[in-house]
């Protein structure tokens, strides 16, 4: 069974920053692509950032030039650094694993930009 551990989630102020880490318990290296995905409370789930085996990135056009996803093979994490944060972000950040066709999703993040 795989595991997912996010954690770095938090209350920060708008324009802020904060980094999501996602730790997993097995090399993230055997996983087609791994993202983090946000839901907001009476909305459903989106894709915020995802990143390939190859390193190629997708992200979602509301964070785009604010938020970046990148990995450390060696500590089976994948990042998400988050900057000039809005309330609208406020969410919990879920990290998922894909691999070939199963999903696997860590239990979340809560991230509240407030003043």
């Amino acid at each position: 069974q795989v595991q997912l551990v996010e954690s770095g989630g938090g209350l920060v102020q708008p324009g802020g920053s904060l980094r999501l880490s996602c730790a997993t318990s097995r090399s993230i290296v055997s996983f087609n692509a791994m993202g983090w995905y946000r839901q907001a409370s009476g909305k459903q789930r989106e894709l915020v950032a995802t990143i390939t085996t190859g390193g190629s990135t997708n992200y979602a056009d509301s964070v785009k030039g604010r938020f970046t996803i990148s990995r450390d093979n060696a500590k089976n994490t994948v990042y998400l650094q988050m900057n000039s944060l809005k309330p609208d972000d406020t969410a919990v950040y879920y990290c998922k694993a894909s691999y070939v066709g199963l999903h696997y999703w860590g239990q979340g993040t809560q991230v509240t930009v407030s003043s």
